[in-house]
């Protein structure tokens, strides 16, 4: 992975300004509860180099976990006591899901939070696997480990907006398809954060 890759990557996490984004993005007219509790959690973003390209590492969930089973995601989680932040908790998260070591990762900083609808604060911690490493799916938690070209979740073009009803309301959601991946909902509009930055445009879609 080349250093200026890598310099455009640093400069675009540590751009200014808040930038936060949630769930409920796509729906302005929407008023969160005042007061509401977010537990905290961190996600790791990891890069590796390839023959073909720098690519993004994504987790397919099992399809026998009781919240979003089979759903395209991040290694991470929730951050738990023992851990000093979401940095921590996604290093730790990415260890145990595909078997990451820690000492194989350079994290190069964070996206600004995002919020779930599931009641979480997310961190998105963007690093760069140093070197090719064994694969080791977490039984029953992790379906299968797949990558996805860096250059098509940094192409905003590649995104896009749709609905499906939700508890009884219609909720809107970034994509972001890749194969026969459906990347969608968090995991999406938190690339798109990524590609937002990485392209100085941070407008909205059409």
């Amino acid at each position: 992975m080349g250093p200026e890759l890598t310099q455009q990557l640093v400069a675009a996490l540590g751009r200014s300004g808040d930038g936060s984004s949630s769930d409920f993005d796509l729906h302005p007219g929407l008023t969160l509860p005042v007061g509401r509790k977010l537990r905290p959690a961190g996600v790791l973003i990891p890069i590796q180099a390839g023959a073909e390209g720098p690519s993004v590492i994504l987790t397919k969930r099992s399809s026998a976990l009781k919240h979003h089973p089979g759903q395209i995601a991040f290694p991470g989680g929730k951050v738990d006591q023992g851990d000093t932040g979401p940095t921590e908790a996604a290093l730790r998260e990415a260890w145990e899901e595909i078997g990451l070591p820690l000492a194989n990762v350079s994290v190069l900083g964070t996206l600004p939070p995002h919020e779930t609808v599931t009641g979480f604060t997310v961190t998105p911690v963007v690093a760069l696997v140093r070197q090719e490493f064994h694969l080791n799916p977490e039984p029953g938690e992790v379906e299968e480990v797949f990558a996805v070209p860096l250059s098509h979740l940094l192409n905003l073009r590649n995104f896009r907006i749709e609905g499906r009803r939700w508890r009884g309301q219609r909720r809107n959601y970034y994509t972001v398809p890749y194969g026969p991946y459906y990347i969608w909902g968090a995991t999406a509009r938190m690339l798109r954060g990524l590609a937002e930055r990485m392209s100085h445009d941070t407008r909205p879609s059409d």
